[in-house]
């Protein structure tokens, strides 16, 4: 059975390794520092401090496995900015409402709606993708049907 890739633009790819490298090389050594002065503190059966340095240790383990396992099962998706239609890393320019937005196309793991960034999985993402210049994309939001029309791809 075979695992479905997980593409991410280059950027995208660089901000995970930089956090994976931040966790094991920061984060990690400042957690067993809290974990070594709350042991130091005695009995740790009624230890606050010991346990929530625990629990941190633990957080900050499983997200290390998590980045190392998304990292190992990705795909760097590079724009042909010779296409013609939207694709993954796309600037795309849109008329909806009356009024025009912005939206750069990104994996899963990179969107981030509050800077226009937004996945190519994503209702809007899947209307746009493939799509060309000039076409209409007709996208079911929760304030019903809304007509998206490419403006301009970058």
């Amino acid at each position: 059975m075979s695992k479905e890739k997980l593409k991410l633009t280059k950027e995208g790819y660089q901000k995970l390794k930089d956090e994976l490298d931040h966790l094991e090389k920061v984060k990690r050594k400042e957690v067993a520092d809290k974990l070594k002065k709350a042991a130091a503190q005695g009995d740790l059966s009624e230890n606050a401090a010991y346990e929530n340095a625990k629990d941190e240790q633990s957080s900050v383990e499983t997200r290390i496995s998590k980045l190392k396992g998304m990292l190992k099962n990705a795909e760097i998706v590079e724009r042909d900015k010779n296409a013609g239609w939207v694709q993954i890393g796309s600037k795309v320019k849109v008329k909806v409402n009356g009024g025009e937005k912005t939206f750069e196309i990104v994996g899963g793991t990179e969107s981030d709606p509050f800077e226009g960034k937004i996945s190519y999985q994503s209702p809007i993402g899947k209307a746009l993708i493939k799509k060309p210049k000039g076409a209409k994309c007709e996208i079911e939001t929760p304030q019903g049907t809304k007509t998206y029309k490419i403006l301009e791809i970058s």
